[in-house]
């Protein structure tokens, strides 16, 4: 449910940011969006998903589990209420300090003052945006946790409908277009958090306040907070590295990451992250019951699941980079050159991938065990990683006369670790490699932990769907190759047709190599199509 959720959202996101590209391109004021965007966003991953999230569910879990519902009901208001109050603190702070935070998110829109003064305005904007959707985090966890997952995975649609209403219809009367943008995320937020209130009512949850704050389940999640804050958010806080570093590189580079992030996001999201939310639950309640047993099979089984998904749908947006950008974005504003450049940032996005979406099914697992700190280490060892690795892959780049302390000190790292410029797409390379590290040091520790873990079965499935998915790749590389897919006279429809064709032909490969294989995801795939043709048809078909 919550994949099938997921891909409609990520359907609308696609939409979203075709919407976007074709009003506003990859440049100028769509950097300073993009930019202003990342900030309270990237609170939210930070003290919502990454924190709050990340120590709530497990607790309010074993409420359930050992005290009952209507204890595990209290705490939930008990959170609610603090989490509004300090939220909204940082909400405000955030605002009256958008400036400072601008220098150190972008220091390279300091050489533009007027770019510099509209993301400072955009970040004031939609700074707001953080305490609703923190809110709406929290309504998820208690929603996940009490087994409903359809509103939760539909949220976020919600926030892509609102972008693009604003988009189409505020930006013809707008002095600044742009603005119209920020607009949209505050209305996608209220609307993510009016949608959570009906189902938590089903369920017993209110919003009433509740100012027991020195509640002991409080105290704890208070203190698995402060390390989850940094061990959650590691994909996150690398991606701002990334924008910190790209606001120094030449104009637009901002917003390749961003277009190349946002088309990851779409097998990570489906997948990954899916599977990973509806792990948290399962893996607490499992930890809580000790069944380490059926915990170890579990994360196994998911992790094969991973290997499935991951390793096809890396070679094939390295693949299709190109032709991707080229039939969904290159319109408008959005010229050739852009999608040769965002398709550039896709494919070193996409070698991590793998990595990416192993961590959001292993860090779940520590979370159950209400081990936060274990991801703080390893999740400090991959910022430096991706930190030193950029420095040394985006090429050497130099402060302006306007510089602060920030800009001047990353050009002078740049002059002493480059080693090879690969702009834009350096930073992409440095994100994954740090992703994949994350993930392979956690699994490691985690094999630690629990002991017994089947390395083989892992091991063996990665390797059988790499082979798979190379076999995949190599007709459809030959296919891409021989189209000319940036050309502005280019056919769109033969074009379409083109590519829809070696989308179903590349699923086709993969499926009967798997088949031949006959390994339990296949063996998954299969019993899940039965289960949904005896739902449909009954147990006699």
């Amino acid at each position: 449910m919550i994949g099938f959720f997921t891909l409609l959202s990520r359907i609308m996101g696609l939409m979203r940011d075709m919407v976007v590209g074709y009003l506003f391109g990859a440049h100028g004021v769509a950097d300073a969006f993009f930019v202003a965007f990342r900030i309270p966003n990237l609170m939210r991953r930070l003290t919502a998903e990454g924190a709050l999230t990340a120590g709530f569910v497990p607790l309010f879990t074993d409420y359930l589990t050992h005290r009952g519902k209507d204890e595990a009901v209290r705490l939930a208001r008990i959170v609610f209420t603090f989490a509004t109050l300090s939220l909204g603190a940082l909400t405000l702070l955030g605002i009256l300090f958008a400036a400072p935070l601008t220098r150190i998110f972008a220091p390279g829109f300091l050489a533009d003052p007027e770019k510099f003064t509209l993301t400072v305005f955009l970040t004031r904007l939609m700074f707001p945006y953080l305490l609703f959707v923190s809110l709406v985090a929290l309504a998820m966890g208690v929603l996940n946790s009490l087994r409903h997952f359809m509103a939760p995975a539909l949220s976020p649609v919600l926030l892509n409908l609102a972008i693009i209403f604003c988009a189409l219809l505020l930006s013809p009367f707008l002095h600044q277009p742009v603005v119209s943008l920020g607009f949209g995320v505050l209305l996608g937020g209220v609307a993510q958090l009016l949608l959570q209130i009906p189902y938590l009512s089903r369920h017993g949850v209110s919003y009433s306040p509740d100012f027991h704050f020195r509640h002991p389940a409080l105290r704890r999640l208070l203190f698995l907070m402060g390390p989850a804050v940094f061990g959650a958010a590691v994909y996150q806080i690398n991606v701002l590295v990334s924008t910190i570093l790209a606001s120094m590189l030449p104009e637009g580079s901002v917003s390749y990451l961003y277009y190349a992030d946002r088309l990851l996001q779409f097998p990570l999201g489906i997948f990954a992250i899916a599977l990973g939310t509806a792990a948290l639950p399962s893996f607490a309640s499992l930890v809580a019951r000790r069944d380490f047993t059926e915990l170890r099979a579990g994360i196994s089984y998911s992790l094969q699941l991973v290997n499935f998904v991951a390793l096809p749908a890396t070679l094939g947006l390295i693949v299709v980079s190109v032709p991707t950008f080229s039939l969904l974005f290159q319109r408008g504003a959005f010229d050739a050159d852009a999608t040769l450049r965002t398709a550039q940032a896709l494919v070193y996005y996409s070698l991590g991938l793998w990595g990416f979406s192993g961590s959001k099914l292993v860090l779940p697992v520590f979370y159950a065990m209400q081990d936060t700190r274990t991801p703080v280490w390893v999740g400090l060892g991959s910022f430096i990683l991706n930190l030193v690795l950029s420095l040394m892959l985006m090429g050497e780049v130099t402060a302006g006369p306007d510089a602060d302390s920030v800009g001047l000190a990353v050009a002078a790292l740049s002059h002493q670790l480059s080693v090879i410029s690969l702009s834009h797409g350096g930073l992409a390379l440095a994100t994954s490699i740090s992703a994949t590290f994350n993930f392979l040091l956690l699994l490691v520790i985690l094999d630690r932990r629990l002991g017994k873990f089947p390395w083989s079965d892992f091991l063996f499935s990665f390797g059988r769907n790499l082979v798979n998915a190379l076999v995949m790749a190599f007709p459809l590389a030959l296919i891409v190759r021989r189209v000319n897919w940036v050309a502005y006279d280019r056919s769109l429809w033969v074009h379409g047709i083109v590519f829809i064709s070696l989308l179903g032909l590349g699923i086709l490969l993969y499926l009967a190599m798997s088949f031949l294989w006959r390994g339990p995801e296949w063996r998954a795939l299969r019993d899940l199509g039965v289960g949904k043709r005896r739902r449909l048809f009954g147990k006699s078909f």
